[in-house]
């Protein structure tokens, strides 16, 4: 039988490298005076799952700089000939807050100087043919959308080739993204083709829900506040359907992801209660302006946490978060 000890060790070893230098160190000490949040029986269920969602769902440096090493020598991407075909490429930087896009640039460039010893700043030339937009994760599309977009208006050729690249994409983001990207190029009369890279595409759409790779819950808790709270938010098709794990396998089995989604959502409640900062839209399982219970994503990255995700992972004072989260 796997030990108390063992499941905290298992879990750091996943998120040791979590805004590493920016924080103390995620010790066993740590994760252990997070998770005894959570009422007894569930600490060492809850512990044992997230040691394999995090085999999966979080994203070290390391997994990210492979990645970006990845995409630029992709014979998919490049056509066979990466070394000709970054001199060709503006790299776009249109960030303008937040810190992801230019941590994500500044692997990227490193991994152009390994392999072919150019620098982002040697890349497009006079007369690119492909423009690159880079980004860590796409949860609802709307930082990515508002950029893009705004490019588009403002600075994007008649004709583009468009590379967005994330190490993962929420599919109801994506597809949302991509729609507005086309109407707003036909609005400006410009002819854009858009091509998606990334790790994976992660299932949240509301027709797939029994199949998703986000917390979705399958009923109700028995707790009586939160299932108030619940019946509040006046959903319609809030409940899942038992019985999958997902496509992606982030979960173990039904009952570990049937676990989180009981627990996290339970908490969660507790959180918003003791938390009056946090607002209407930041729901228990995660912040979303879509009728759930959260937007329930178990993606976190070695730089910072999302909002999106369960707010037991990472909402601040008077609760003790796993993931202290840095803000804009």
């Amino acid at each position: 039988m796997t030990t108390r000890k063992e499941l905290l060790e298992r879990v750091v070893e996943q998120i040791a490298d979590y805004r590493e230098g920016e924080i103390a160190s995620m010790g066993t000490a740590h994760v252990d005076k997070w998770v005894r949040q959570f009422a007894g029986g569930s600490q060492e269920p809850i512990l044992a799952e997230l040691g394999h969602v995090f085999s999966k769902t979080y994203f070290t440096r390391k997994t990210v700089a492979d990645f970006l090493s990845e995409i630029a020598v992709s014979k998919e991407l490049t056509g066979g000939d990466p070394k000709e075909f970054w001199k060709n490429v503006k790299v776009l930087q249109l960030q303008t807050a937040g810190n992801s896009q230019r941590d994500m640039l500044s692997i990227f460039d490193k991994a152009l100087q390994n392999t072919f010893g150019s620098k982002i700043a040697d890349c497009g030339g006079n007369a690119p043919n492909t423009f690159l937009y880079i980004d860590d994760v796409l949860f609802s599309g709307g930082r990515i959308r508002h950029d893009v977009v705004k490019w588009i208006k403002e600075a994007a050729p008649q004709q583009a080739k468009l590379a967005i690249v994330t190490i993962a994409n929420h599919l109801l983001g994506e597809w949302r993204t991509g729609k507005d990207i086309a109407e707003a190029a036909k609005e400006a009369g410009k002819s854009i083709n858009v091509t998606w890279w990334r790790v994976f595409q992660i299932e949240d759409r509301k027709a797939y829900m029994t199949n998703s790779d986000v917390l979705r819950p399958t009923m109700s808790p028995a707790d009586p506040t939160t299932a108030a709270y619940v019946q509040g938010l006046n959903l319609e098709a809030v409940f899942r359907t038992p019985g999958q794990v997902g496509g992606l396998g982030f979960f173990s089995s039904e009952n570990g992801r049937a676990l989180l989604e009981q627990q996290f959502l339970v908490s969660g409640v507790g959180v918003r209660a003791m938390c009056p900062y946090l607002n209407v839209y930041m729901r228990p399982l995660g912040n979303s302006m879509m009728g759930t219970t959260g937007f329930g994503s178990m993606i976190v990255t070695y730089r910072n946490c999302p909002n999106n995700a369960p707010l037991v992972l990472w909402a601040g004072n008077p609760w003790y978060p796993l993931f202290p989260r840095k803000t804009n």
